[in-house]
C-alpha cells in the first residue's frame, strides 16, 4: 500500500517503523527537518518537509495516489483538515485522523456520526488519551497481569501474567489445563521464555518466571489467573501522579468504584480538576515530593499511576512510590529505550502510548477484514480478530478445521467468535463464514501470511 503519514512524533515514528518492515511504500511529512532525517537514516521511507494541512505540501508527498493517509500531528485541527483536503483535492480512499478532543469525537444524536466523520470526511478517528484510559483501567482490574487486551468488544479478553513460584500450574504441563479447570475453557496462546517466543503445546511446561499470555471469556479470567499465580491483594485505593488528560480521564472512570488520589503542581489545573471530578481527591504539589506522598499515605496504595507529560518525572515517581511501599506502581513513558529499561525491575509496568495506539491504526491498514489489531511486547509480536469470509471452495479457512488450515509458524488461532457465542479453538473446531477468529502471532513478520491466508478468493466476491 502507498501510505502517507501526517506527523513524525512519537506516534507517527512508531507507525512508520511498524509499516516499513512489511513492504508498504511510505511518505512521512512533518515541520520538524532533523526529526525526518533521523527517520530516513533508520527506515527506507520518504520524506517532505511542510505543514501537513497545506495542499502543496500534500501533493509533494503523493496524495494523488495514496491508497491511504494517517494524520497524527499534535493537532486536532491539523489533522482534520488534511483528511478533508485529501477527500475533496486528492481522492485518497481511506482516511485515519488522531483526534483528542472529546468535543470531535461526540456522537451526533441523529445520525451517529462524529463531527470529524460528518463534517472533515474521516473515515477512522483514534484517540491516544482513550486508549490509554482503557488500557489503564484494564490493568487496574486485573492487577496481577502485565496486558489485559479485549477482543469481541470486550467479551474475550488476552492477559499477559508472569508466571512465579507457587502458581499451580507452574512446572506441569499445559495439557494439565483441563484436569485443574474441567469447568473453564481457556487457551494458553503463547509463552515467551526470556525474550524468545514458545509456541505452546500441550507437552509444554511453564516455568518461572514466563511471561504467559491466554485468552479466555471475560468472567473466566479471575479463575484462570489463580491458576497461573499468587492473586496480589484487591485493588481499592489508587493514587494518580498528573492530572493532564490521560490522569482526569483515569480518574474519572475509576471514582466510582474505588479511593483515588490525584495529584498535580498546576494550581489553576487543580481547581479545574476539582469541579469536573466528583469523588476523587485532588491534592497540588509535585508528583516527587517525598514528604507530600508520605502525608497522603502512598505506601496504603494498591496502584500508583505515574501520568504526567514528562518521563524523568514519572520514572522518578513511580520508583520513589515503589521505595515507599505503593503495592504496585506503572508508569507512562513515550520514550520506547526507557520502556525496555524499566519495564519488570521495580516499576512494575511501563506504557508506551505510542504502542497503545498503535494497534487501532494497525486495525485499519492491514489487508483482510480486521475487526481489531493489538501490538504487543513493543510491536514484536500482534494479536488479531479477523472476520472470515468466503466457502471451502474460495477460502483456506471457511469450512476447515483448524488441524486443516496451513497456519504459518508462529501462529495460533485462540478463539472463534460466532454471533454471541464464544468457542475456544481447539485441533478440531470447524471456522464458518463470517466467524471471528482471534490469532496471536508471535513474530509480526509473518503478518503478510496470514494476511493472505485469511483472504477469500477473488470467486468469492
Amino acid at each position: 500500500m502507498k501510505i502517507i503519514i501526517l506527523g513524525a512524533g512519537q506516534v507517527g515514528g512508531t507507525l512508520a517503523a511498524s509499516l516499513v518492515a512489511e513492504n508498504n511504500d511510505l511518505t512521512i511529512v512533518d515541520m520538524d527537518r532533523q526529526r525526518l532525517a533521523e527517520l530516513q537514516d533508520r527506515f527506507d521511507l520518504r520524506t517532505v518537509q511542510g505543514h501537513a494541512a497545506h495542499p502543496t505540501v500534500l501533493q509533494k508527498a503523493g496524495a494523488a495516489d495514496a491508497d491511504m493517509v494517517v494524520a497524527v500531528t499534535q493537532s486536532d485541527e491539523t489533522n482534520l483538515v488534511a483528511c478533508k483536503l485529501c477527500a475533496s483535492e486528492f481522492n485518497v480512499p481511506t482516511r485515519v485522523a488522531r483526534v483528542r478532543s472529546q468535543d470531535y469525537l461526540a456522537q451526533d444524536e441523529e445520525d451517529g456520526e462524529t463531527l470529524a466523520r460528518k463534517h472533515f470526511a474521516v473515515d477512522h478517528t483514534i484517540s491516544p488519551e482513550q486508549e490509554i484510559t482503557h488500557y489503564l483501567r484494564r490493568l487496574v482490574e486485573y492487577p496481577e497481569a502485565l496486558q489485559v487486551l479485549d477482543f469481541a468488544e470486550g467479551r474475550v479478553r488476552l492477559v499477559a501474567v508472569r508466571a512465579y513460584h507457587g502458581g499451580p500450574l507452574v512446572g506441569h504441563e499445559l495439557q494439565v489445563i483441563r484436569k485443574h479447570m474441567p469447568d473453564l475453557d481457556c487457551r494458553v496462546a503463547a509463552i515467551f521464555r526470556k525474550n524468545r517466543g514458545i509456541v505452546p503445546e500441550g507437552h509444554t511446561v511453564i516455568e518461572p518466571g514466563d511471561e504467559v499470555f491466554f485468552l479466555a471469556k471475560k468472567e473466566d479470567i479471575p479463575n484462570v489467573m489463580r491458576e497461573l499465580r499468587r492473586l496480589d491483594r484487591p485493588v481499592k485505593r489508587i493514587m494518580i501522579a498528573g492530572g493532564g488528560n490521560i490522569g482526569k480521564r483515569l480518574a474519572m472512570t475509576l471514582e466510582k468504584n474505588y479511593e483515588v488520589k490525584l495529584i498535580d503542581h498546576n494550581k489553576q489545573r487543580c481547581a479545574q480538576l476539582g469541579a469536573e471530578l466528583n469523588r476523587t481527591l485532588v491534592l497540588m504539589g509535585e508528583v516527587t515530593d517525598e514528604e507530600l506522598l508520605d502525608q497522603e499515605s502512598v505506601q496504603d496504595m494498591d496502584v500508583f499511576c505515574a501520568l504526567t507529560n514528562d518521563d524523568e518525572d514519572n520514572i522518578m515517581a513511580a520508583l520513589l512510590a515503589k521505595r515507599m511501599g505503593a503495592h504496585r506502581v506503572m508508569a507512562l513513558i513515550n520514550r520506547s529505550s526507557y520502556v525496555d529499561l524499566v519495564q519488570g525491575g521495580e516499576i512494575d509496568i511501563a506504557i508506551s502510548p505510542a504502542q497503545a495506539t498503535l494497534g487501532p491504526l494497525l486495525s485499519k491498514i492491514r489487508r483482510g477484514d480486521m475487526a481489531v489489531v493489538h501490538s504487543l511486547r513493543r510491536g514484536a509480536a500482534e494479536a488479531l480478530e479477523v472476520v472470515v469470509h468466503g466457502d471451502a471452495k474460495n477460502s483456506k479457512v471457511a469450512g476447515h478445521r483448524i488441524e486443516e488450515i496451513n497456519l504459518p509458524e508462529g501462529a495460533t488461532i485462540g478463539a472463534i467468535i460466532r454471533g454471541e457465542e464464544v468457542i475456544i479453538a481447539h485441533h478440531d473446531t470447524l471456522i464458518q463464514s463470517e466467524d471471528h477468529v482471534i490469532l496471536f502471532v508471535l513474530n509480526k513478520r509473518i503478518i503478510p501470511k496470514v494476511e493472505k491466508l485469511f483472504q477469500a478468493g477473488l470467486s468469492f466476491f
